[in-house]
């Protein structure tokens, strides 16, 4: 039996009895072992393959620049990262804004409105479009991440990068989904028109939001794996592949406002189902990344 179909072999064989990707934990682990972490190589396994629950904050944290590539920096950075989260943290709660009392998500948003100049004159004043979006990624985030620390520099970057890197491609993705949709299932597509709904389909839930609050946390981590080594197409997919899953719900509604209703509060127990399927085709149209040699 040549190396390829023994590894072929162990991967079926592992799937089977419940161990799938034991033995891409394993080169997560080689890759995670080098002295000077390979960005480019962390990027590529994320795309290709869910993290490990175990490694994924240390992977995002690497890959949104949090932490640099040198593994001997790493105490040293952190140690900073928290200095500067407690500095920030007092002055907040100096000046009233929040308390031991807030719940952490909204302490999050406050300490990233202090640090970008653009904190309020009064917690009372209502949040822009823009701290709602904040706020929402910060909660989904804060299921994910155990330590507060890691949950506000973690959200911090994310923001960061979607208002940067993904600038200009996400107000492209309500575009590319019709397309995609139409590649997948013209009929629904036509379906969605006839009712004048696909202009008014929740977008800025899936795409600015990122589905945080449309997505189980559990689910939704495997999506942010992607979006945050490099990918933000992977959104459209997702969405795709929520219509593509609800099908026979959304052809038999017939008003706009009924559809994007059903849209905004999915049932929760397809969402594992819909993430591999929706990832699925995101490699079936956009090709599988390889591993950097």
């Amino acid at each position: 039996m040549t190396d390829d179909s023994q590894r072929n072999f162990r991967s079926v064989y592992y799937e089977k009895v419940g161990f799938r990707g034991v033995e891409e934990k394993k080169s997560l682990e080689i890759l995670l072992k080098d002295d000077r972490l390979d960005t480019e190589k962390l990027c590529t396994f994320s795309q290709r393959f869910p993290l490990p629950s175990m490694y994924r904050a240390l992977v995002w944290k690497v890959l949104l620049g949090i932490l640099p590539p040198h593994h001997e920096s790493h105490a040293k950075v952190m140690m900073y990262r928290k200095e500067q989260y407690s500095d920030v943290l007092h002055a907040l709660k100096v000046v009233r804004f929040v308390s031991d009392a807030t719940p952490q998500a909204e302490v999050c948003l406050r300490m990233y409105q202090l640090e970008s100049g653009k904190l309020p004159r009064s917690p009372s004043f209502p949040l822009e479009p823009e701290d709602e979006v904040f706020l929402a990624i910060a909660k989904a985030m804060e299921e994910m991440v155990e330590d507060s620390v890691d949950c506000y520099w973690i959200t911090r970057r994310f923001v960061n990068q979607l208002n940067t890197k993904y600038r200009d491609s996400l107000p492209q993705l309500p575009k590319a989904f019709e397309q995609y949709l139409n590649l997948e299932d013209g009929r629904l597509l036509t379906h969605l028109k006839m009712c004048c709904a696909a202009p008014k389909l929740p977008y800025d839930l899936w795409f600015k939001r990122c589905f945080a609050g449309c997505l189980p946390e559990s689910s939704l981590q495997r999506v942010w794996d992607k979006v945050v080594s490099g990918s933000c197409k992977i959104l459209l997919f997702v969405a795709v592949e929520i219509l593509l899953t609800f099908k026979i719900k959304v052809m038999a509604l017939n008003s706009a406002e009924k559809i994007t209703k059903f849209l905004e509060n999915i049932p929760q127990d397809s969402s594992d189902a819909i993430v591999s399927k929706a990832i699925d085709l995101w490699h079936k149209h956009c090709g599988t990344p390889v591993h950097s040699s």
